[in-house]
C-alpha cells in the first residue's frame, strides 16, 4: 500500500490523515449512523484465507450498539449454510461496510466477531435484540478494533423503500387535499353562477 500511495504522491497525505480518521472507538455520531441502518456487508475470512463477503439486512437498527466498543445483531433461522458463520470458527476477524445510500455515507468498521447461541447471552445483551420479528437464534457480537469513514464520492442515489413510500404518501395527501380544496371552489363557483 505505503509503494503505491508514493508512487500517486499520496502517501503524506494519508500518513498524516488517516491517522487522525481512524478511530478504535465510536463516537456519538458514529453510533447515531450504525443505529439508522437497515443493513450492512460483512466480510469473514474462509478457513483457506479467501474473503468471503455476505448481506446482512433487518429492521432499521437491528444492528445495536452495546457500547462504544461493541455490536450486536441477531442471527435467524436462513437458509442453513452458515458460511459467514463457519468462517467465524476459523478466523474471529470481521470487516463491516455499512452504507447509507441516502445519506451518501459509508463506515468501515473492523472487528473480533463471535456467535453465541441466544441462550448463551447476557440478557441485558439480549434483551437490546428485541422481542419483534423472527426468533433470535444466535447472536453476532463485534468488538470494534478500528473504524474509519470513506469518502462518499460515487456513492450511487438510492432511496430505501420506506422512505419513499412516506414521500409518496405524504405528496398524495397533499394532492389530494388540493383537489378536494379545487372541488369545492368549482363547486361554489357553479352554485353562484
Amino acid at each position: 500500500m505505503a509503494d503505491l500511495q508514493k508512487a500517486d504522491g499520496s502517501f503524506e497525505k494519508y500518513q498524516v490523515g488517516y491517522r487522525h480518521r481512524t478511530q478504535e472507538s465510536l463516537s456519538s455520531d458514529d453510533i447515531g449512523f450504525i443505529q439508522s441502518l437497515n443493513s450492512f456487508y460483512m466480510a469473514t475470512v474462509t478457513p483457506d484465507g479467501w474473503p468471503y463477503v455476505q448481506h446482512r439486512g433487518g429492521a432499521r437498527g437491528f444492528l445495536k450498539v452495546v457500547d462504544t466498543q461493541r455490536l450486536v445483531c441477531g442471527d435467524y433461522r436462513g437458509n442453513r449454510q452458515f458460511i459467514s458463520m463457519g468462517n467465524l470458527q476459523a478466523s474471529s476477524r470481521v470487516s463491516l461496510f455499512c452504507m447509507d445510500y441516502m445519506k451518501k455515507a459509508r463506515l468501515k468498521i473492523q472487528g473480533e466477531a463471535k456467535l453465541q447461541k441466544a441462550s448463551e447471552v447476557a440478557p441485558d445483551v439480549l434483551s437490546l435484540l428485541g422481542k419483534d420479528g423472527p426468533a433470535v437464534e444466535r447472536v453476532l457480537t463485534v468488538e470494534v478494533v478500528a473504524i474509519d469513514w470513506n469518502c462518499p464520492k460515487y456513492i450511487p442515489d438510492l432511496f430505501p423503500a420506506d422512505v419513499v413510500k412516506q414521500v409518496v404518501a405524504r405528496e398524495m395527501q397533499a394532492l389530494r387535499q388540493e383537489n378536494a380544496a379545487l372541488k369545492a371552489a368549482l363547486g361554489e363557483r357553479d352554485q353562484a353562477g
